[in-house]
């Protein structure tokens, strides 16, 4: 077929290229395929060097078409032209003038320029890569494998984190300006990152525009996969062949050298290929029956939201999910995955709910991801909602829905939350106590999608012009407060409520029982002005924005000293099972006397630990002050106070400790705000 690179038959696995000495083997799954033909070419040229037309007679092994070629150089890029039967009722929508790319190439060949866009003659159509076996130098360097349950996990989105200018960063919105920003995380406390989809995803995707600026708007958080094993090219800082995929080797490296966990915030519930409508980019192109859940006529379920289903439970896709996660761990060293929407990979290939879903049965029995950690958004885009049923058979976490809900009922003072706070602040028993721990329950009041917390204590309806779909988009009921007046204010009455009901929620999760996260920006009291679906918003909306430290150091202040005391207290709040009845002790405004009432705005109670250093915790979401009668202890020990979110200096509430001691076993409890002693 070529004098100048002999081709031969190949071999049939593994799925994707793989280079030897000799030879680079082409492997693709596609059943329904007719014919298929692989272009290689040069990394500069739109046009190919060399097409090698498969034969079904000897280049195709069941579904699997397969080729060798020699002599290839070393930087090459490729593509698939497929054809097929055209019957879109059955599925199938073969179209033989479009090139694909491999679902399985380690890299993509799209731009290395955020948001440069792609014209009509030039659409978006990256072609895979043909990346040479090269070593990283690990340097020695491994994971810490910290437990569970001492977890402090940091969301973030990798260009907003360093891209604002105030940032200083060498190469800012890059894997490598993030561990310029190392010694700000540590410094915080957090041992754990959660990124946003780092996998290649088209930006310039979104056709809209802001109709407040006219500027072009993105697809900014990026939960629009292309391809599950490529890096994210605009994330990288050089072009060369394999930047990207070296860089966040780079960062992993850095991160763990710092005993900093990465977890990565994975899409394997739909493609960037959306509907009927959308792009043939690969799946739709190789084979849109086995990838996509589809009606019996043919049409896109649309569990996702976003126009398409991935099949998950399909045997080829649920292989193609776990050899992704598998490369992940394995070739990049990554510790964890929080699943985007994972009841999807729950439901079968006719969308239904499977009791026992194959992909995560395999994903839990594959060795190689014995110690990875495994992190549920346990409901889909469809009403599925599965928190604290999703069948990860004991040892899935899941992103606690409840906790934030509940925890933002509570501390605004909605009736009848009492109980449930309660509930939530233990760890979250009825949901996890039937088969799994209470770190199982990833306790959060605020992520990427919805209010700030800032946002969250400013404004009560959401304020998404900006966005380009007429205020439609986001959530509607945020159980938001805005503590008196929609939006900024000058009142400084207003301002000091909104502060104190910051540092409730600072209190809540991080001396919650479970696996507290937070999101990037909450430590400085960041704001979206009250949008809270800013997925398309590449600006100072999204961006952390470095001033604001300088600015408002009080609030860092407040939950940096808040990780710190989580993490020496671990007996109390980092727990690897439910508290039982000698470890806690529920009050009212009297010791051992807890209004459970619908009407009742107090929480409080005591957390015993095996030395005797119990810590007293109270939230009062009244609009009046209690004054709280103490529980009495033995003589000489007395209650001193750790934290009041109604004083404004942590710094001077911790001062001089020995004037601390609440005078005769009382403590006034101001208005929306909450406590924390401890006894010594």
């Amino acid at each position: 077929m070529s004098n100048t690179y002999p081709v031969s038959t190949g071999k049939t696995s593994p799925l994707g290229v793989t280079v030897d000495d000799k030879r680079t083997n082409f492997v693709l799954y596609s059943e329904h395929a007719t014919a298929v033909s692989l272009r290689l070419f040069s990394p500069s040229s739109p046009h190919p060097f060399l097409d090698i037309t498969l034969n079904p007679h000897t280049n195709k092994t069941g579904s699997i078409w397969h080729v060798a070629i020699e002599g290839l150089p070393k930087e090459v890029s490729y593509g698939y032209l497929v054809d097929g039967p055209s019957d879109p009722q059955k599925g199938l929508v073969f179209d033989k003038t479009r090139l694909l790319s491999d679902p399985y190439a380690k890299g993509l060949t799209s731009g290395t320029h955020w948001g440069d866009g792609f014209s009509k003659d030039e659409p978006y159509q990256p072609r895979g890569k043909v990346l040479q076996a090269s070593s990283f130098d690990w340097e020695g360097v491994s994971s810490p494998e910290i437990s569970q349950e001492d977890l402090v996990i940091y969301e973030m989105h990798v260009r907003g984190f360093t891209r604002d200018k105030s940032s200083k960063a060498a190469h800012p919105g890059s894997f490598l300006a993030i561990i310029e920003k190392i010694p700000y995380l540590k410094s915080l406390g957090i041992n754990a990152v959660e990124l946003l989809p780092i996998f290649e995803f088209n930006e310039c995707e979104n056709k809209l525009k802001n109709p407040l600026t006219e500027k072009k708007l993105h697809n900014y958080w990026g939960y629009s996969t292309v391809n599950f094993f490529s890096p994210m090219n605009r994330y990288a800082t050089e072009n060369s062949w394999n930047a990207s995929l070296k860089e966040f080797k780079t960062l992993v490296r850095e991160l763990h050298r710092n005993n900093i966990e990465v977890i990565l915030d994975v899409v394997y519930n739909h493609t960037a290929e959306g509907d009927k409508t959308g792009p043939l980019l690969s799946y739709k192109g190789l084979d849109n029956s086995a990838y996509y859940i589809l009606s019996p006529n043919g049409e896109y379920l649309n569990f996702s939201g976003t126009g398409n289903t991935f099949n998950c439970n399909q045997p080829i896709v649920k292989k193609l999910i776990i050899d992704s996660l598998k490369y992940w761990v394995g070739e990049c060293g990554v510790d964890g995955f929080r699943f985007d929407l994972a009841s999807i990979l729950t439901r079968g290939p006719d969308g239904e709910p499977l009791a026992k879903p194959p992909c995560i049965e395999e994903i839990l029995d594959e060795p190689l991801l014995a110690k990875t950690k495994w992190i549920a958004e346990a409901w889909d885009a469809a009403g599925l909602y599965q928190v604290g049923c999703f069948p990860g058979f004991g040892k899935w976490c899941e992103w606690n829905g409840k906790f934030r809900d509940t925890a933002r009922k509570f501390i605004k003072g909605t009736d009848g939350q009492a109980g449930p706070f309660a509930t939530v602040l233990c760890g979250s028993e009825d949901l996890y106590g039937h088969d799994r721990a209470p770190f199982h329950s990833i306790n959060f009041i605020t992520a990427h999608d919805g209010y700030t917390l800032r946002d969250l204590v400013t404004y009560q309806m959401k304020h998404n012009e900006a966005n380009g779909e007429q205020n439609r988009d986001g959530d509607n009921n945020g159980e938001s407060w805005n503590c008196g007046v929609e939006g900024e204010t000058t009142n400084v009455k207003i301002l000091k409520l909104r502060d104190q009901q910051l540092k409730n929620f600072y209190l809540t999760l991080f001396l919650s029982i479970g696996t507290p996260m937070m999101h990037m920006g909450d430590e400085y009291g960041h704001t979206r002005k009250g949008n809270n679906n800013p997925y398309c918003q590449d600006n100072e909306l999204n961006w952390f924005l470095w001033g604001e430290l300088d600015t408002r150091p009080d609030l860092f202040t407040f939950c940096q000293f808040l990780i710190k005391f989580r993490l020496s207290h671990k007996q109390l709040f980092c727990r690897k099972k439910f508290l039982t009845g000698k470890e806690i002790s529920w009050h009212g405004a009297k010791p051992e006397k807890p209004s459970w009432d619908p009407s009742s705005r107090l929480v409080a109670y005591t957390l015993h630990d095996e030395q005797g250093h119990d810590v007293y915790i109270a939230f009062n979401a009244y609009f009046e002050d209690v004054k709280l009668e103490l529980p009495h202890l033995p003589d000489k020990k007395h209650w001193y106070r750790v934290i009041d979110t109604s004083l404004d200096n942590l710094k001077q509430i911790q001062k001089n400790p020995e004037k601390q001691t609440p005078e005769g076993f009382t403590y006034t409890l101001r208005s929306h705000s909450s406590i924390v002693l401890k006894i010594f």
